[in-house]
C-alpha cells in the first residue's frame, strides 16, 4: 500500500517529483560538500524533502496502526455491552401467597371517626387499649393476634366488624366469625346484636347467627350443596331426636360420647363386615382373647407387697370361694355360659393351689368368675372374717402377679352375656368387649376405640389406610392386631354411612373433600357459599387441626383464584384472615389440635404483609393470679415476649393457694365464698371427683340449680370445659399430669410433621407441655382467689411429669401449704 503525496511546501514540490539516480547523487553530492563544510542549497532542499517524506511515511503507518488498534478496542467495548444479557431463561417464580396485596382503605380522617364514636358510644370501662386498637384499625390481608387470658379479645373482635360493615361498606355475608364452642358462639351473638344496635343497626338473631359460626356449621352447607348430598347429615350430630336443620348446626361436634343413633350404626357396619371380611373376623378373635385376659400387675406393687403374705391363708379357702361365687352367678341366672365349659382347673401361685371355674376351647383361656359389683359387699361365707368381695380381690390380685396363663376374668354378669355373644359369632350388638390402646388412660367398648384413634389419624389431615400401612409394632403387641382391624373397618364404615337415606359422613370426611388435596371440589362451589369465607376471622385459633388448616388455606386459594368476579358490585373486596389465640391456652392436643399453626402463623398462611397484634392486659385477674399461672407454663414451648400485667382498678391480691386432696376442707371453703355472694368455679380432672365434693355441698348445689341459669354462681365443670369463663373464686381439683405414652400418636404426629425433626416421641412432647397448659387454663379463670387442691402420690403418678412441680418455692404468688413426708409445710 502506498503513500499518498505528501503536501510539502512549494518550492519542495519540484524535487519531490525526481527519479532515484538523480535524489542518490544529489545526496551523494550533498555528503561531500558537509565535508568540505560547504553549503549546496538544491542538496539540502532534497535531503529536507526525502526526510519529510520518510517522516511522514513513518508517522502514517504508526498512526494508523494506533488508530486501528483504539478502534478495534473502543468496538470491542461496544460489543460487551451488548453481549452482558444473561443466555439462561429462569421460569417466572410461583405466587403462593394467598392473598392479593391490597389494605383496608383506612385513612386518618375515618380513623379518628371511628374512635370519636367509639368513646361517645361506650362506657369508659369498654373503651380499647391501644394495642387493642391496633387490632381494630389492622389494614393487612392478614393479622395475628395473641390474646393472653382475660385479655377483652371479644369487644374487640365485634368492634372489628362493627369497622368492617358500618364504615366499610362489607356486607354481612362476605364473612365469618368463628368460634369453637356452643356457649362462646352464644355469648359473642348477643354482644354482637347488642353493639350494633348502638351504631344504629338493627341486626336480627338469625343474621347473627348466620354470621357467628363453628368451623363444622360453616363447612356442612358445602358439602350439602354437591350433587346427592342435599340432605346430608353429619355422623358426629346424629341422633334419634332431632333431622337436620339448624339444632344440627348448633350442637357440638367435640362430644366424644357415642349416642345411641350413632353405635346403631357402628354396629349394622361391623355385624356386615364380621361376615362378609374373613381376616376381619380373624383380627376380631384375637382382640377379643387379649382384651378379656387378666392385665398383669408388677410383682412389687403395693396391692401385690400387702397380700402375697396371705397367699397360703387364701388358697385353704378357696374352693369355698369358688362354691359362694358360682352360687351367686347361678342364682342371677348367669351360670352356666353357653360356649364356656364348667370346669375347675388347679393353679399353683407361689406353691399354693387355686381354682378357676371354666374353660373356653374358641380362645384356648380359663375363665374365672367374679364378684358383680351390684351384689352387696357385706357378703360373706359362713364363719369367714372377710366379705366375698374382699375374699376375691386377694385371689385377683395374686393371679395378676403370678399367673401367666392365658386366663379371662369376667367381672360381672352383664360382661358375661358379651362374651357369650362373642362366642357365639353374634356380630349383631357389635364386638361385645372393651379394649384399650396402649397410651389410652382407659379401656373403651371396641368400636369407640375405632372411633377415637380414626378420628385423631383424620384430625391430623391423614388417611386412615394409609397411616395404618406406615405404622410398625412389636410382633407380641396386640395394637397391630387393632389398627389393621381399625383400617379394614374404617373404609367399610364411611362407605356404610353414605349407604344410608339419607347419607352419612363424618366432619373429617366432609373437611378432607375441601383440603388442599381436593382443590376441584371447590369448583363446584356456587359464588354464595364461597364469598363468607372471604373475610375470615377465628377465635381461639390455637386450637385448630392440621385437618381444619387444610380446609382455611384451600378456601383462601380459591377466593383468590376466583378474583374479582366473586366481588362484582360488592363492598366487600379481595380476602383477609384474622386470627386470635393463646398458645398458652392450647389443651386440646388430645384429639389432634396443635398450637404450632398459630405459633407459626406467618409461614402457615403466607401473606405480602402481616399484622402481629400482642393483647398483654388482663381484665379479668389481678398480678397475683397472673403471675402464678404463668410461672407455671413458662417452660412450655410459646411465642416469645409474652407478659401479661394486670388492668384495671388495681385490687388486693391473693396468692394462689395450693394444698393437700381435703374434700371436707374444700367444700367448708367453698360454701363460705358462697355465702359471701361469690361467683363459684370448682374444675375437676375426673368424674369421680365431681361426685364426692357434690355429696358435701349438696345443699348449695341445689339452691343454685333452682335459680335461672344468669344467676347461678356455683358451677362445676372439667379443666378443659371452663376456658372462657370466670369466677370470682375458683376451686381447683385435681393435678395435671401426663402419665402414659402413646406409641401409635407418636407415629402418626411425624407422619403429619408435627414437633422437633429428631424427636422420635413428638406426641409425648407435646402431652408435656399440654399439662401445663391446662393448669394455666385453670388458674387464670380466677378473678380474685384461687385454691389448688393436689393429690398425694401413688404409684402410678410418682414418675409422671406433673404441673404442681413448677409450683417452686419462695414465690409471693403462690402460698403452698402442702404437708411434707417429715409433716412440715412445703413451700411459703
Amino acid at each position: 500500500m502506498s503513500s499518498p503525496t505528501p503536501d510539502l511546501p512549494p518550492e519542495l514540490l519540484p524535487l519531490a517529483h525526481m527519479s532515484l539516480l538523480k535524489r542518490l547523487a544529489a545526496r551523494f553530492f550533498g555528503h561531500g560538500l558537509t565535508r568540505l563544510r560547504a553549503q549546496h542549497r538544491a542538496s539540502w532542499l532534497h535531503g529536507q524533502a526525502d526526510g519529510f517524506r520518510s517522516g511522514h511515511t513513518a508517522g502514517f503507518d504508526y498512526g494508523y496502526k494506533e488508530g486501528k488498534a483504539e478502534g478495534l478496542e473502543e468496538g470491542r467495548q461496544v460489543l460487551l455491552i451488548r453481549d452482558s444479557r444473561s443466555t439462561e431463561h429462569p421460569a417466572p417464580q410461583v405466587d403462593d401467597l394467598l392473598f392479593d396485596d391490597w389494605r383496608l382503605p383506612l385513612t386518618a380522617e375515618l380513623k379518628k371517626r371511628v374512635k370519636t364514636d367509639v368513646a361517645r358510644l361506650l362506657p369508659p370501662s369498654a373503651q380499647p387499649s391501644a394495642a387493642q386498637w391496633k387490632m381494630i384499625l389492622s389494614d393487612t390481608p392478614s393479622t395475628s393476634v395473641v390474646a393472653g387470658a382475660g385479655a377483652g379479645k371479644s369487644t374487640t373482635l365485634v368492634l372489628r366488624i362493627v369497622l368492617l360493615v358500618h364504615y366499610l361498606g362489607f356486607e354481612l355475608d362476605s364473612m365469618t366469625v368463628v368460634t369453637f364452642t356452643r356457649e362462646s358462639r352464644k355469648d359473642f351473638i348477643l354482644k354482637l346484636i347488642e353493639v350494633f344496635a348502638l351504631w344504629g343497626h338493627t341486626l336480627s338473631l338469625q343474621q347473627a347467627r348466620d354470621l357467628v359460626r363453628t368451623f363444622h356449621s360453616r363447612l356442612l352447607p358445602m358439602v350439602r350443596s354437591l350433587p346427592g348430598l342435599e340432605r346430608l347429615q353429619a355422623f358426629e350430630t346424629l341422633s334419634h331426636r332431632t333431622g337436620p336443620g339448624d339444632a344440627e348446626l348448633d350442637s357440638s361436634p367435640f362430644d366424644l360420647r357415642i349416642n345411641d343413633a350413632q353405635r346403631q350404626q357402628l354396629n349394622a357396619c361391623y355385624r356386615v363386615l364380621y361376615q362378609r371380611d374373613e381376616r376381619f373376623c380373624e383380627l376380631i378373635q384375637l382382640l377379643s382373647r387379649h382384651a378379656l385376659q387378666l392385665k398383669e400387675l408388677e410383682r412389687d406393687h403395693p396391692d401385690v407387697q400387702k397380700r402375697v403374705a396371705v397367699t397360703e391363708l387364701a388358697a385353704q379357702r378357696d374352693e369355698e370361694l369358688c362354691d359362694s361365687i358360682e352360687g351367686l352367678w347361678r342364682r342371677a341366672g348367669a351360670w352356666p355360659i353357653k360356649g364356656i365349659e364348667p370346669r375347675r382347673q388347679r393353679f399353683e401361685i407361689n406353691g399354693s393351689t387355686f381354682h378357676c371355674h371354666g374353660y373356653i376351647a374358641a380362645l384356648d383361656a380359663w375363665v374365672m368368675l367374679g364378684f358383680d359389683p351390684e351384689e352387696d359387699g357385706r357378703l360373706s361365707r359362713s364363719g369367714a372374717k372377710l366379705s366375698i368381695r374382699a375374699e376375691w380381690a386377694v385371689k385377683r390380685t395374686l393371679f395378676q402377679a403370678f399367673c401367666r396363663k392365658p386366663l379371662i376374668w369376667l367381672d360381672s354378669y352383664e360382661s358375661s352375656k358379651r362374651v357369650l355373644a362373642s362366642l357365639a359369632g353374634d356380630a349383631s350388638a357389635g364386638p361385645g368387649f372393651d379394649y384399650k390402646v396402649q397410651g389410652e388412660l382407659a379401656s373403651a367398648p371396641l368400636l369407640d376405640c375405632f372411633v377415637l384413634a380414626a378420628g385423631f389419624i383424620e384430625n391430623l389431615g391423614l388417611d386412615v389406610p394409609q397411616a395404618v400401612g406406615q405404622m410398625s409394632f412389636a410382633q407380641s403387641d396386640p395394637d397391630r392386631y387393632f389398627f389393621e382391624a381399625l383400617s379394614r373397618y374404617w373404609r367399610a364404615f364411611e362407605d356404610h354411612l353414605l349407604d344410608q337415606s339419607p347419607p352419612i359422613m363424618t366432619y373429617n370426611r366432609m373437611f378432607a373433600l375441601f383440603s388442599e388435596h381436593s382443590p376441584e371440589n371447590f369448583k363446584l362451589l356456587g359464588d354464595a357459599l364461597l364469598r363468607p369465607m372471604s373475610h375470615l376471622m377465628i377465635d381461639e385459633f390455637q386450637d385448630v387441626s392440621p385437618q381444619i388448616v387444610s380446609w382455611l388455606r384451600a378456601s383462601l386459594q380459591e377466593v383468590r383464584r376466583r378474583g374479582p368476579a366473586l366481588h362484582v358490585g360488592r363492598g366487600a373486596q379481595r380476602s383477609s384472615l384474622l386470627c386470635v389465640g393463646d398458645d398458652w391456652q392450647s389443651i386440646y392436643g388430645w384429639r389432634g389440635s396443635s398450637p404450632s399453626f398459630f405459633m407459626g402463623f406467618n409461614q402457615q398462611f403466607p401473606s405480602p404483609s402481616t399484622t402481629r397484634v400482642m393483647l398483654t392486659d388482663n381484665y379479668r385477674s389481678h398480678q397475683y393470679i397472673i403471675d402464678a399461672a404463668e410461672h407455671v407454663v413458662r417452660t412450655a414451648a410459646a411465642i416469645p415476649g409474652k407478659k401479661a400485667k394486670a388492668a384495671g382498678a388495681p385490687r388486693q391480691p391473693s396468692p394462689v393457694h395450693v394444698l393437700d386432696r381435703d374434700d371436707e376442707g374444700l367444700a367448708r371453703r367453698l360454701e363460705e365464698h358462697y355465702r359471701q355472694g361469690d361467683s363459684v368455679l370448682m374444675l375437676y380432672r375426673r368424674s369421680s371427683d365431681k361426685l364426692l365434693i357434690e355429696k358435701l355441698i349438696q345443699s348449695k348445689v341445689n339452691v343454685d340449680s333452682s335459680l335461672p341459669y344468669e344467676a347461678r354462681r356455683l358451677r362445676q365443670m372439667t379443666y378443659h370445659s371452663a376456658k372462657g369463663l370466670q369466677a370470682d373464686a375458683v376451686f381447683l381439683l385435681g393435678d395435671c399430669q401426663h402419665l402414659t405414652r402413646s406409641p401409635y400418636k407418636n407415629q402418626v404426629y411425624r407422619m403429619a410433621g408435627l414437633g422437633q425433626e429428631r424427636d422420635m416421641d413428638p406426641y409425648d412432647t407435646a402431652q408435656k407441655d399440654e399439662i401445663l397448659r391446662l393448669a394455666y387454663v385453670g388458674i387464670t379463670r380466677a378473678v380474685q382467689h384461687c385454691y389448688w387442691y393436689v393429690d398425694g402420690q401413688d404409684a402410678q403418678s410418682a414418675n409422671g411429669p406433673k404441673a404442681s412441680d413448677r409450683i417452686g418455692t419462695g414465690q409471693v404468688f403462690f402460698a403452698d401449704h402442702r404437708q411434707s413426708r417429715h409433716g412440715k409445710t412445703v413451700g411459703g
